[in-house]
């Protein structure tokens, strides 16, 4: 269907709300609502309509949670956008995912029992606001009808607040920002002015003295937040802490609701594995329609064209609440949107630019809308490509040696600078999407100089030559590194990057972040159990990277880059083997990575045949057809 046959809602009605609706959780906590009605001359519509229900911790009394309730409402819908226990004008303590199930299953069976209810509940919001519709649907309320599940969590332990054993110390610092908003510090003026002081230069020292200590930071004034950060933080094995359903959606499937859901992400956001995971596990278990919709964005911003110093082309742009009003109107009302002709997965392929700067300094990436029945794609042929001792990625194991590797010394009080990457909530300290890896002491904390990170001694480069083709990788990416250390415990990093080749402006080439991950040794054999390693003694560690789509085109370089840390997006391993968040002491520690024939270190990468390459969706243009904003 083209946006020309767009059969769905216009805006027929003004909007009128009530604030501040109590709706009572189970266990009496009041929850502070927001209703936003269909209006004609400032006076409701009479009659029944769906409801469309957003949970947020964000203030749901916000210029843009404003907008986009009045945007529903004047196109015949009933919309709510509740404050989340603890959080601005709802009663209760906030600790971060623990009550969402039960308050969420509440909410929904209040509205959708409603008079001016037509039995049809709607959930949308992104971020903490997606997990914590998921988290609700894990207990079945009878009126949840469907969902829109934006850049939410399938495992906060597996695939966001810790990675591989790791802790992603964004939600440290997310944690401080929640903090200068709090209740607790709109009822003490001079907290409140502490905690906004942080913003953005005064975090710099929190930061460099992570990890969190009880009593240490301003946090200490704040017990349930300063609970929370400490808990995340040395919870580090996955058991009931992070079982709960509002931590491990994928632990409760069978439960879950079998209701339309879309699940939207980015492909340099924090939450790409979880949004797929999410797509696979219902999409196997359910037999409502699941979606799965991944642009190039960075968290939340699908009306941006760039992410970090890539940008995308106008292509990447959608609509975003169009296209939520198209999937609302089709699900809820019944409509004949565009939704109805849409395939299970659409997707954004990156990397078909001409590599150029444009006038604001970003490299033009370009890339274009593609859809498929599955995920990953049935046309992946996955190739495993082995680092060798001349730092090159091969395709042929029998030219390895039969003793060959490389070694480094990994010093946690001299960690590897995040640059870039799939991140969320902590910027100006780190800023998501893609860039040149290069130091640079102006734009990212951990920088010391403006050399590569690749010049470093801890970092070890192994890149293919040149491509004689455009190479396509969609899909999940696997890596097989053969280890030793001299540490008992420690950190292995693996970043893909696509290698432009060099010119006048960027002799060395530029090096663009595409995908990582991070896998900590004393969970190599599971997350339930902690292992330490024999120093001296060879490991395989196996995991996997965040997935992605690009194109590498001719005359690129696929390049990955080995190292032990990626600070201040993980946690710094200490190499002792001790307690992790408690520990004090800090080692060095000899690493070897191993490139031969009796352990072959490789990453296996989804590979797209050069015929499905070029075969763009062009219903995808500015998704979301135009409604009369």
């Amino acid at each position: 269907m083209s946006k020309n046959e767009y059969q769905g809602s216009v805006q027929s009605f003004d909007s009128t709300c009530d604030q501040n609706v109590i709706i009572t959780a189970r266990d009496g906590i009041k929850l502070a609502t927001d209703i936003y009605f269909p209006a004609l001359n400032e006076t409701k519509v009479n009659g029944k309509f769906p409801v469309i229900l957003e949970r947020t911790p964000y203030d749901k009394s916000s210029p843009v949670n404003v907008y986009k309730a009045k945007f529903f409402a004047r196109r015949g819908y009933i919309c709510a956008i509740q404050d989340v226990r603890g959080r601005f004008q709802s009663g209760g303590l906030w600790y971060p995912f623990a009550k969402e199930a039960n308050d969420g299953f509440d909410t929904v069976e209040w509205l959708g029992t409603q008079p001016w209810s037509d039995g049809k509940v709607g959930t949308m919001g992104d971020s903490y606001a997606g997990s914590d519709q998921s988290a609700l649907a894990t207990l079945n309320p009878p009126h949840l009808s469907t969902m829109i599940v934006a850049v939410g969590a399938s495992n906060y332990f597996h695939s966001s607040m810790r990675q591989n054993g790791a802790l992603e110390q964004r939600f440290q610092i997310y944690i401080f920002r929640m903090a200068a908003n709090s209740k607790e510090a709109e009822a003490n003026p001079a907290l409140k002015k502490r905690l906004e002081a942080l913003w953005p230069n005064g975090l710099r020292e929190i930061i460099n003295g992570f990890p969190i200590r009880k009593g240490t930071t301003i946090l200490r004034e704040l017990p349930n937040y300063e609970q929370w950060a400490v808990d995340i933080l040395t919870n580090v094995k996955y058991d009931d802490y992070w079982k709960q359903r509002g931590y491990a959606i994928n632990e409760y499937i069978e439960e879950h609701a079998d209701v339309p859901s879309l699940y939207l992400g980015g492909w340099y956001d924090t939450y790409p594995r979880n949004t797929i995971q999410n797509f696979l596990d219902f999409s196997a278990t359910k037999d409502s329609d699941q979606r799965l919709l991944m642009g190039p964005w960075t968290h939340g911003e699908y009306e941006v064209t760039y992410a970090g110093d890539s940008d995308f082309g106008i292509e990447s742009h959608i609509n975003y609440n169009d296209l939520k009003l198209s999937w609302f109107d089709h699900y809820l009302k019944d409509m004949g949107t565009e939704v109805a002709s849409w395939s299970k997965v659409k997707f954004f392929t990156m990397g078909t630019g001409d590599g150029n700067i444009d006038y604001e300094g970003r490299l033009r990436r370009g890339g274009y809308w593609r859809t498929s029945s599955d995920w990953p794609l049935k046309s992946t042929e996955y190739k495993e490509y082995y680092l060798d001792r001349n730092r090159r990625l091969t395709t042929e194991i029998l030219g390895l040696d039969n003793e060959s590797s490389s070694k480094y010394t990994f010093d946690p009080k001299n960690p590897v600078p995040t640059i870039g990457g799939s991140l969320s909530a902590a910027a100006p300290w780190l800023c998501p999407g893609a860039f040149d890896q290069r130091a640079d002491p102006d734009r990212f904390i951990g920088s010391h100089n403006n050399s590569p990170l690749n010049s470093r001694d801890d970092v070890l480069t192994f890149q293919t030559e040149e491509l004689d083709i455009d190479t396509e990788i969609t899909g999940p990416i696997k890596v097989k590194l053969w280890i030793s250390s001299s540490a008992k415990d420690t950190d292995f990093t693996v970043k893909l990057i696509d290698l432009f080749p060099s010119t006048d402006e960027y002799v060395e080439g530029f090096a663009i972040n595409i995908t990582d991950s991070i896998m900590r040794t004393r969970f190599r054999n599971g997350w339930e159990k902690e292992e330490l390693m024999v120093p001296g003694t060879p490991y395989l560690l196996e995991f996997e990277l965040f997935p992605t789509s690009n194109i590498f085109k001719e005359g690129h370089r696929i390049r990955i880059d080995v190292s032990s840390s990626n600070w201040p997006r993980f946690d710094v391993n200490n190499n002792t083997g001790g307690k992790i968040g408690i520990d004090k002491s800090y080692i060095r520690a000899e690493q070897t990575v191993y490139h031969n024939q009796i352990m072959p270190s490789s990453i296996v990468l989804p590979i797209q045949p050069s015929r499905h390459l070029l075969l763009p969706d062009p219903s995808m243009s500015n998704i979301g057809s135009p409604t009369g904003i």
